[in-house]
């Protein structure tokens, strides 16, 4: 797809530079200013009005949005725009995400960038469409098989959901693989002030081309960055791309330990190589504290809420909120856990990322669990009671 990006039509496109909008639209909002020109995807609530709004302003900005039959589909059609050249997108949620799984597999296969975001609902099955949820955040790292690493960012506001799916697609360029936006309902149905950053003060990465002639290409040659470089269909360039185990020219090599040992390692080293400039958190500590929240996404609101209040009453409390799910920010939960004696986990479900984060802990603090499914966000007040149910 021959898409040139066009900031002035963009910015026409897109409007007012300070917006009061849903976390779906400052979604879109974030994929056109990153460059992204074609979107397929099936309406699904809580995301619907992403694909409702990308149906209105892509064509605008010179993108293709093409509805697909369902999600399988969707998903293939985005990993195909993307061998033709273009940056892809798609969104969906819990029942919608899980249909993808298998093609999200076949794009960390292929290094096929691609953004889908997930706005998470409650389930399983289609258990309550209108309602919020953190129950996609293992479905995110380990829903396709086989061995794989994948990147996960969680925003917890209407700005950083916009924000982070230009970040979403940068990661996804820059390492040739799927990244994941996993927001939920209540972020993207929240209505918050927006501003649409100018040009400068955010980056916009494209992938790497070939830089050898077409006789001399290999697709999935890397180079120490372990990243290949990626033609376009169309281009004149000897490509095949295979979900296979391949070699580096491409073609499938599916009995061989060895080729399939090379491939997978460098597939998992490209990101897990490069864990620090990936990760991001934030942090909020204090001097002397020996309790902790940890938190992400739309459980961060609450949980800030209560370490705010927390220490209005002069108790010491730190705080930290992962932005980067996948690769998981084992470094820094280590961290806070030698800080700490206690690190409390509300988290939108009956305990995902709680495990990880024991993991992380190795037994250097005692991680408790705060659960909260149906809905609603926990408030402050039922964070605050359960660290003292557990002091």
């Amino acid at each position: 797809m021959r898409h040139k990006y066009d900031e002035k039509k963009i910015r026409r496109v897109i409007g007012e530079k300070v917006q009061f909008v849903q976390g779906d639209a400052s979604a879109v909002y974030g994929a056109l200013l990153a460059g992204c020109s074609f979107f397929a995807g099936y309406p699904i609530t809580p995301a619907s009005e992403t694909a409702e709004l990308m149906s209105k302003l892509l064509p605008k900005a010179g993108g293709v949005y093409i509805q697909m039959e369902d999600e399988i589909a969707s998903m293939g059609a985005i990993i195909g725009a993307s061998w033709a050249g273009a940056k892809t997108m798609t969104t969906t949620s819990g029942p919608g995400f899980s249909l993808m799984q298998e093609n999200i597999g076949y794009a960390c296969m292929t290094e096929t960038p691609c953004v889908v975001i997930d706005v998470q609902r409650s389930g399983p099955s289609t258990g309550q469409p209108t309602e919020g949820s953190q129950g996609d955040m293992m479905q995110a790292r380990w829903g396709t098989h086989g061995d794989h690493e994948i990147i996960a960012l969680s925003p917890n506001s209407v700005q950083e959901t916009l924000d982070l799916t230009i970040e979403a697609f940068n990661l996804s360029e820059k390492y040739r693989t799927p990244v994941i936006l996993l927001t939920d309902g209540e972020i993207g149905h929240l209505r918050e002030k927006c501003v649409m950053p100018e040009k400068g003060e955010f980056e916009i990465i494209d992938r790497k081309g070939p830089t050898v002639g077409r006789d001399k290409y290999v697709p999935f040659q890397a180079d120490e960055s372990l990243v290949p470089s990626m033609a376009r269909f169309g281009d004149g360039y000897h490509v095949y791309v295979t979900g296979l185990t391949h070699v580096e020219k491409g073609y499938p090599s599916t009995s061989s330990a060895e080729d399939h040992d090379r491939l997978v390692r460098r597939l998992v080293d490209k990101i897990e190589k490069n864990r620090k400039s990936i990760t991001m958190v934030e942090k909020d500590y204090q001097k002397g504290s020996k309790i902790a929240i940890l938190a992400y996404g739309a459980s961060a609101r609450p949980s800030a809420a209560a370490v705010r209040k927390l220490r209005r009453k002069r108790k010491k409390v730190d705080f930290l909120r992962l932005i980067t799910i996948w690769p998981f920010p084992n470094e820094e939960v280590r961290e806070l856990a030698d800080r700490v004696d206690r690190i409390y986990v509300p988290e939108m479900n009956l305990g995902q990322l709680v495990h990880p984060i024991r993991e992380a802990a190795e037994g250097r603090a005692k991680i408790i669990q705060v659960p909260r499914i149906g809905g609603p966000l926990h408030t402050p007040k039922e964070i605050m009671d359960a660290m003292r149910k557990k002091a």
